[in-house]
Formats: structure tokens, C-alpha cells, sequence
């Protein structure tokens, strides 16, 4: 739909297409430039579309003929399938009039005789029984608009696709909610073939097409965003995200990673599509292992993990080692390719679960900063052991045993607040008594790189 209104519209500026289709809603921002399109954001609903405006005419006819017959129409199914033909009907109707006539001659049999529906729906009585359709269509955009960073001001045009937008309330609702008259340039039921037909003759070559739409559109580019987060699991089954969701491709991401044990001397990457904060909530799209890594128990090896997604969606994701120069890689293809039905899911499942997946992911933080700590003052006593005196030595051997006996071997995640509180008291006490040693330490290691977040 964009791609066929931007042809006549060649000013920069950044429009929100509106798609109410039959069965689904979707919301998409688009930037238009220079004759490419950019992809900022999208959003939608996968169970609202037409049909469902369809089917509160259809409950109402249904109702109103069970009041005044006595006759349940919902036991037929060859009644149901002529009031929903006849509902559709109405609706296109209650678009350009102020009222329409329902006539079903002999839509049941009783045992008195055939009955009848001769009903008119009033365009009022319409958008009042399907105002609460319509408000749905409200939090996607907004989800759309604050993930492209947007402000309705910011938007050039609002963009109507799809036969339903032809209800007036349709405009008269994303006029209020945006600011804007929406744009009727464009035949609402045809521009998506339109723009279909344009980026099918781009992928052809651009041959396929001529005259002044061909001319056009020869000098489009057309640029798409990720649909959901790609990341890596982390030390504690973590999803660390390298490219988060609506970013725009082609694009590489690089973040440098260390080992999560000493003489480690492999590390598995599992990559990951999804929103939630723990590995095992996201879809895995793919694994492979890295090996022969340079490792010692105090240093930190530098694994370098890039994420590089081509204009085509296709994902290839790399680790190597920086000392070593030795690396692996994994190619993804269809990691684009998701229906609006599963990005919709993934984003439900996210919010539903975000204060849990949150509290889960402190909590384990909290563990794995204390068992780094634990290894790092084990090294510490080992590597200085001459330069503190006994007295300080033996306060620190007690206060990282206290801190051992805190951290839980399984599911540190699942640790209550008494042991969250345990253990985040047992860690601040060791860092305070080992705060000379470390500084010892810490001189003797001048100089090592820093490993990164830890695989």
C-alpha cells in the first residue's frame, strides 16, 4: 500500500498505514525517501478484522428475530450463512447511507408458517454496537507509533487500506487518535495489488513494468525491519539481545563475551528469536560450538559474537575467539518470515510476563555476579597471598565461605527473598572485606581485557 502511494507522493516524510482487512488489522510506519521505503514499525491485532463487525450484525439479527419469533436462528446453519451475507451487505451499505434495509423472505419455518426478517439498521445503532471493536484498534497504533519514536504530529500522512476503513467511523476515530485527516488517494481495496504488483516488477528486474508507474518506480528501494529480538543465551540460560525487534535491515551488531568458567576451553551459542528475558521462552533458531579458545584461570577470553542480517532476512551469526583468531558461524534463513499472528504472540507473551521474567532475571544477576565474585577472591588469595598480612587473609577465607554456603547449585532464579536477601548481604559484605585484596589483584592483572558479559 505504501509503495503504490508513494509513487505520486515523492516529498520525504514518514505515513502510517492502517489496514483493517477481513479477518486481521495491522499497522505499519513507513519512511519514504529518496525512493526508499523504510520500514520503522509494525503492530496489529490478528483477530479483528471485517468479519467481526459483520458478526455483531449478525448477533443482533439474531436476537432481535429469537424476541420477536420465538425462533433460534443459530440451530440453522443455512439461515446463519444468508444473515451473514446479508450482514456484510449492510455494512458496505451503512458506509455511504444513513440506514440500511434487511430482507431475509423465509429465513425459517415454524410451525404456524414461514417467517421472515425485515429489519433497518441505523448507521448510530451500527457504530455503537461495534465501538468496542473499533477502540482495539487504538493500543496497536500506539505500540507502533513508540516503537518507531514517533508523535502523531511527526507522521506526513495516515494511510487507509483495506475495505473496512470505508466505515465512516474508521476515519472519523484515527482523525481523533492522530490529528490527521486520513488520505483517500487511493481505492482502499485495490492498493495493496497496486503496490504488489510494483515491488513483484522490482523483483523481476523492474522490466515487468511500464509507462509512468514503471518509470517510477524504477529507483525504489524497499527496506524491512526485524520482526522480533535476536539474541544469544548467556551464563544462567539469559537471552542477552544483539538486534532488537524493528530494527532496521540489512544490519550487523557485534558484542564482545567471556567464558563463564576458568580454563573454559569451548563455548555453545544458541540463538534466539523472541521478547522474553530467559532463553528457554524464546524460540531457538539455531546452535553451534566454538572451540580451541585460549583459556587460563585468570584470564578472560575475548569471544567476539556478530550478528549479520542481509537485505534478504537472512541471518548469520559468527563467534571467534580474539586471541586465537578461531571462529564458527551459523546462517538462518526465515527468521523474517513470521506471520503477523506470531510476532502478535511473542509481544502478549512478553508483557504478560514481563514482571515475572524481570524479578527471575534480578535474582539470577544477583547469582552470577556473586559466583564470579567468589571465583575472582579464590584467584585474588591464591595470586597475593604475600602481600596481606593473616588477620585480613582469614576475615576474607570466612567471608567468601559464607558467601559460598549462600549460593544456590540449582534454579537461582527460583531463590525466595529470604535467599535473595541472604546472599545479596553475603556478596556486599565479601566485596567490602576483600576491597584491599582486590586492589592488589587487580595491579597484578594491569593491563588483561576486559572478557565482556559472560557465555
Amino acid at each position: 500500500a505504501a509503495v503504490a502511494y508513494g509513487l505520486d507522493n515523492e516529498a520525504p516524510q514518514k505515513i502510517l498505514v492502517y489496514d483493517l482487512g477481513g479477518g486481521t488489522f495491522d499497522v505499519s510506519i513507513i519512511e519514504i525517501e529518496d525512493g526508499t521505503f523504510t520500514v520503522l514499525a509494525t503492530g496489529g491485532d490478528t483477530r479483528l478484522g471485517g468479519d467481526d463487525f459483520d458478526g455483531r450484525i449478525v448477533d443482533w439479527l439474531v436476537q432481535e428475530f429469537k424476541k420477536t419469533d420465538r425462533i433460534d436462528l443459530t440451530r440453522d446453519p443455512a439461515a446463519m450463512g444468508r444473515l451473514k451475507e446479508e450482514a456484510e451487505k449492510a455494512k458496505k451499505e451503512l458506509s455511504s447511507a444513513p440506514s440500511a434495509a434487511i430482507n431475509l423472505p423465509f429465513i425459517a419455518v415454524g410451525k404456524d408458517g414461514p417467517h421472515h426478517i425485515d429489519a433497518t439498521l441505523s448507521r448510530p445503532q451500527f457504530e455503537m454496537m461495534t465501538a468496542d471493536l473499533l477502540a482495539r484498534t487504538v493500543e496497536p497504533v500506539q505500540n507502533a507509533l513508540r516503537d518507531a519514536g514517533l508523535a502523531p504530529a511527526d507522521l506526513g500522512r495516515v494511510l487507509l487500506v483495506g475495505g473496512s476503513t470505508r466505515m465512516p467511523a474508521v476515519a472519523r476515530q484515527v482523525k481523533e487518535l492522530l490529528g490527521k485527516e486520513p488520505s483517500h488517494t487511493l481505492n482502499p481495496d485495490e492498493c495493496v495489488a497496486m503496490g504488489a504488483a510494483i515491488q513483484g516488477g522490482l523483483l523481476q528486474g523492474g522490466g515487468k513494468l511500464a509507462g509512468a508507474t514503471g518509470a517510477a518506480a524504477q529507483g525504489l528501494v524497499l527496506m524491512d525491519v526485524t520482526p522480533l529480538t535476536l539474541s544469544i543465551e548467556t551464563l544462567g540460560g539469559v537471552a542477552t539481545p544483539l538486534i532488537t525487534r524493528n530494527s532496521m535491515i540489512p544490519t550487523r551488531k557485534s558484542q564482545i563475551f567471556t567464558t563463564a568458567r576458568p580454563m573454559q576451553t569451548s563455548v555453545e551459542i544458541n540463538v534466539l528469536q523472541g521478547e522474553r528475558r530467559f532463553a528457554r521462552d524464546n524460540k531457538s533458531l539455531g546452535k553451534f560450538k566454538l572451540g580451541g579458545i585460549r583459556a587460563g584461570f585468570s584470564t578472560k577470553p575475548q569471544i567476539e559474537v556478530t550478528f549479520d542480517i542481509d537485505v534478504n532476512g537472512v541471518v548469520k551469526v559468527s563467534a571467534k575467539d580474539l586471541a586465537t583468531g578461531r571462529e564458527q558461524n551459523i546462517t538462518i534463513t526465515g527468521s523474517t518470515n513470521l506471520s503477523e499472528s506470531e510476532i502478535q504472540r511473542a509481544m502478549a507473551d512478553a508483557a504478560a510476563y514481563e514482571a515475572e521474567d524481570s524479578r527471575r532475571k534480578g535474582r539470577l544477576e544477583l547469582h552470577n555476579q556473586a559466583e564470579i565474585l567468589a571465583y575472582t577472591v579464590d584467584d585474588a588469595l591464591a595470586k597475593c597471598k604475600k602481600e596481606i598480612d593473616k588477620d585480613e587473609r582469614s576475615r576474607v577465607k570466612n567471608d567468601l565461605a559464607d558467601l559460598r554456603r549462600c549460593i544456590r547449585k540449582d534454579h537461582p532464579e527460583k531463590m525466595n527473598d529470604a535467599e535473595e536477601s541472604a546472599l545479596r548481604t553475603a556478596k556486599e559484605t565479601l566485596e567490602a572485606s576483600a576491597s584491599h585484596l582486590m586492589v592488589l589483584y587487580s595491579q597484578q592483572n594491569a593491563g588483561a581485557a576486559d572478557g565482556g558479559e559472560t557465555l
